[in-house]
């Protein structure tokens, strides 16, 4: 008995050692995230990844139910099923399971499904949210764990289910009556609304014809350039060369000129706001020439985690990159202060560095995207990032520490210059004090500084320039102006904007000229349908009404139910009248000039998914197809035979090849010239793209 006894203590003993055992578990997205967050909390925790969403709508079918509350029919994801079984052996071993997605309304929606799959305890909670993944704001945030927040999971939920019935109603109509493969989307077809109605404009412009006449007086022996402005003090416009005959004789290039107004003035350039998403994609397309998707791919890299080497491992470098918001923390705003005051002293500081820790935490959500570490410069971390890493960081790092500085101040200076009634101004602008531009010399305005004048001098013409001018259309959108579009319009949100521009690409609704969009026929044919057939989802008003409801969603402000009734009611109906009145629609190939080679028959130009190809017209009796190359008129170097053609990558990145290849495998991504390939090498030849051997 007293045997018995004793085993049973041991029994509980061991149960109560392995209970004590037992890891709390936190799911995050990423590995990479995983592995940044596992450092900051120890031993006593495990972290693993989800690999983002692990439910979703089916896609063989509408998977909502119109007729019962548009009940969504979630499963889990093709593929993804032994990372759910992984999951779930995980949970049942851990003492406490924390769900860390990211934070914003997906996030939310994937710790809601991981919460369902995991049979979780909705009441329990177990949610986590940081703004950065540093060691004090996670930490914290493991301190306050919450519940699911429903009202950001149903603003998500609403969201999918409404671009779900877009889709999958509107696509079926557009395979029928014009071809497999294509869509249409809220988003979607308001971006490609914007191109086509730019090109539109572009097409029905009618350049005018306008004059300018540049000057260059001297006084003394410096010299310095003004513009023509009017007559007798008034502003006047040269319309065409008679009105320039008219200025010119007016003008005795042998009598000087007299200096009747000088205004000089101090002007002040106050620094931006930090990034917000928009701003950053838009400003890392026009100064670092990145396309939106490889921003935000580059950003949510700098957001979960980089090695930064021993004794510091993996860290989260910026604060989450989705975000509408400008606001900074205290502390973050303390940080820079400190780092501004040391760095060039307290006149380029717009705060005073506060003595102690400020109360507000480090953790707070919605903030700007900002460094987490302002100390850590780009140039501290450099050798530890990719070019791409290290180009966005700088630009992040620099924007969020200018816009805590003090303006730049500008002397600028306004000169009037008349002869016989003849009016020119010059405008100048030196730097007084550089201000926020010593951390953002990317924002620095270029001095431009005039002699010393006063009322009263005289000075000299030394030539003028009269030039023709033609007025221009206006310009095609880039991503960035595209992007800024839609803010403007309030349609879309930042997380929507990259695979909304990545969309129409893929479906050749635009294409790339220039790094500007430019619609195709096949662009347009849908827009027109859509257009006729279903008004509200290509009207910008109506789209940004949705977003606004979602946003309200959100809140907890709206319900999601009859906000979807509302948006689908009408559009049901919409759909069910373009089913039955829309035709067939022909698009016509463009011929390329050329007959097959195997039947003869004429060949023709078609769209294909990395570009434009030959094709026999006979297809698919014929499949003959052709690469459209781009002959340069240098021969191959290698061969000495075939001529080198430009050719694109699947990427669409552009190189060099002989067209006898595989013959010849000469590839380089530069250009060849005659010069280059005077000293038997090109520049970049060992670079090109890796082709694959045939057997």
């Amino acid at each position: 008995m007293v045997a018995a006894k004793t085993s049973t203590k041991k029994s509980t003993k061991r149960k109560t050692s392995a209970a004590k055992n037992k890891k709390k578990l936190v799911i995050v997205e990423s590995p990479s995230k995983a592995k940044t967050i596992e450092k900051y909390l120890g031993s006593t925790y495990k972290v693993v990844a989800s690999i983002g969403h692990v439910r979703d709508l089916p896609k063989s079918t509408l998977g909502v139910d119109v007729e019962q509350d548009y009940t969504p029919k979630y499963i889990n994801i093709r593929g993804k099923g032994p990372i759910i079984k992984d999951l779930r052996k995980a949970a049942k071993a851990a003492k406490t399971v924390y769900l860390a997605s990211d934070p914003d309304r997906e996030g939310e929606a994937i710790a809601w499904h991981l919460q369902h799959i995991l049979d979780l305890d909705p009441k329990e909670p177990n949610r986590v949210v940081f703004n950065e993944i540093t060691k004090d704001a996670v930490k914290n945030a493991f301190k306050n764990p919450r519940t699911i927040n429903q009202d950001l999971v149903d603003a998500q939920q609403a969201r999918r289910i409404i671009d779900r019935l877009v889709g999958y109603s509107i696509s079926p109509i557009l395979w029928k009556t014009v071809k497999r493969g294509l869509s249409a989307g809220r988003v979607q077809s308001v971006a490609l609304g914007l191109i086509i109605a730019r090109e539109k404009e572009i097409q029905a412009f009618r350049p005018e014809e306008y004059w300018t006449m540049d000057s260059e007086f001297k006084k003394n022996r410096t010299k310095f350039k003004s513009t023509f402005y009017g007559y007798d003090g008034k502003k006047q416009n040269l319309p065409d060369n008679d009105s320039v005959r008219q200025v010119l004789k007016r003008i005795d290039r042998n009598q000087d000129f007299d200096v009747t107004k000088v205004v000089a003035k101090e002007r002040r350039r106050q620094p931006q706001p930090p990034f917000t998403t928009s701003t950053m994609q838009q400003t890392a397309n026009t100064q670092l020439k990145f396309r939106t998707r490889k921003t935000m791919m580059t950003a949510q890299q700098l957001y979960e985690g980089i090695n930064l080497g021993k004794g510091l491992g993996q860290v989260g470098l910026i604060t989450y990159m989705r975000t509408d918001s400008t606001r900074l923390s205290s502390l973050a705003k303390n940080a820079a202060a400190h780092y501004i005051h040391e760095e060039w002293g307290a006149a380029y500081s717009r705060h005073k560095p506060v003595q102690g820790k400020p109360t507000e935490g480090a953790q707070d959500a919605h903030e700007a995207i900002r460094p987490t570490d302002v100390n850590r410069t780009p140039a501290s971390i450099k050798d530890k990032l990719t070019p791409d890493q290290f180009k966005l960081y700088s630009l992040i790092w620099s924007r969020f520490v200018a816009s805590l500085m003090t303006p730049e101040v500008l002397d600028t200076m306004s000169v009037n210059i008349e002869q016989n009634g003849v009016m020119f101004r010059a405008n100048g602008s030196k730097t007084k004090f550089p201000g926020f531009t010593k951390a953002y010399p990317a924002a620095k305005l270029k001095d431009n500084p005039l002699p010393e004048l006063n009322e009263g001098d005289q000075v000299q013409m030394v030539k003028t320039d009269p030039e023709q001018h033609f007025t221009l259309p206006p310009a095609r959108y880039s991503e960035a102006a595209l992007i800024k579009a839609l803010e403007e319009n309030g349609v879309g949100r930042p997380s929507t904007y990259a695979p909304t521009l990545d969309t129409i690409q893929r479906r050749n609704y635009v294409r790339i000229d220039a790094r500007k969009f430019v619609p195709t026929e096949l662009g347009e044919v849908v827009q027109n349908i859509v257009d006729d057939k279903f008004p509200d989802i290509t009207n910008t008003k109506f789209t940004a009404d949705v977003e606004h409801e979602l946003d309200e969603i959100e809140v907890g402000e709206e319900r999601w139910v009859p906000v979807v009734d509302t948006f689908y009611q009408p559009f049901s109906k919409e759909v069910k009248s373009a089913e039955e009145t829309l035709e067939k629609v022909t698009m016509h190939d463009e011929l390329a000039g050329m007959d097959c080679d195997i039947c003869g028959a004429p060949m023709v130009i078609k769209m294909g998914r990395y570009g434009k190809f030959y094709a026999c017209a006979r297809f698919p009796d014929c499949r003959n197809t052709k690469a459209i190359v781009q002959e340069i008129g240098i021969t191959c170097p290698k061969c000495k035979k075939g001529q080198i053609v430009q050719r694109k990558t699947k990427r669409g990145r552009t190189f060099y090849g002989c067209s006898r290849y595989p013959e010849c495998d000469f590839v380089s991504w530069d250009k060849p010239t005659e010069k280059t390939l005077a000293d038997g090498t090109t520049p970049g030849q060992e670079k090109g793209p890796a082709k694959k051997k045939r057997a």
